[in-house]
């Protein structure tokens, strides 16, 4: 009873009332980011809210900006697209047959614990300094959430689903254009999801093997510039990005599962 009291509150919570809770969290994080630093010493006053702001401002207004945030997003996109192209046929092939799962789960599983910071010299040895071989450690980074959800959900499927579908005479390829995709979509969505997160936070690591434009470039050079205050406003504008590329596919996922 107590349990559902609590939850019965929870929802109050995020009636009506409950749109301003977003903002108050926001605020208490400013709040903590201005404590930090006002109350700090030496160098981390550096970073407070009052001169990233400032920064901020000035670096919105500048075209040469944007050209950065651009070249960010066409890595992030040329990378998603690869782990779209590689990730969902081998989920689906992995996930549907039996023999394909036995044969690869294992290294499967091995390969998605490297970290993907260690596939840096070999990128570098491969593909040399360049876009390249950000994208490839990218790619390396978020193939594996899309592959293993997506195996994971046509493992789930009804086992009578598919005996409906074979009994109708549906041969493997229809089987899975027209049963075993569609049932599996919201377990990609959720691949998708993790897969963005993830190559969205590797995108800044990427950016420093030695490459001269995108956002992970400008906080290395911020920083050899002794710019301290355009650190936290580059990431800011990182977050804000990442927030609203995550926010789409979650309302992507939603409507498909609402549908």
């Amino acid at each position: 009873m107590a349990t559902r009291d609590r939850r019965r509150y929870g929802s109050e919570l995020l009636g009506e009332g409950g749109r301003l809770l977003p903002a108050v969290g926001l605020l208490g994080g400013l709040a903590v980011w201005w404590a930090v630093t006002a109350l700090g010493s030496g160098i981390i006053t550096n970073f407070a809210p009052a001169a990233t702001v400032a920064v901020l401002a000035e670096l919105v207004v500048s075209p040469a900006f944007y050209d950065h945030v651009l070249v960010s997003v066409y890595r992030f996109a040329v990378a998603l697209g690869l782990c779209l192209t590689v990730g969902l046929p081998v989920g689906i092939v992995v996930g549907y047959f039996k023999a394909a799962e036995r044969a690869t789960t294992v290294l499967f599983q091995f390969m998605r614990m490297i970290s993907p910071l260690a596939w840096f010299p070999i990128a570098i040895i491969v593909f040399g300094v360049g876009t390249r071989s950000a994208v490839f450690v990218m790619f390396m980074a978020g193939l594996w959430p899309i592959v293993l959800n997506t195996a994971h959900g046509i493992a789930t499927i009804d086992d009578d689903w598919i005996t409906v579908g074979e009994s109708l005479g549906g041969d493997t390829r229809a089987l899975l254009r027209r049963v075993v995709v569609p049932a599996v979509i919201p377990d990609m969505l959720t691949g998708i999801r993790l897969s963005i997160g993830i190559l969205w936070i590797i995108l800044v690591p990427a950016e420093m093997l030695g490459v001269n434009t995108g956002l992970g470039y400008l906080i290395l050079d911020a920083r050899d510039r002794f710019s301290y205050a355009e650190i936290p406003a580059i990431m800011l504008v990182i977050g804000f990005i990442g927030f609203w590329l995550d926010l789409s596919v979650r309302r992507l996922h939603a409507r498909w599962n609402w549908g």
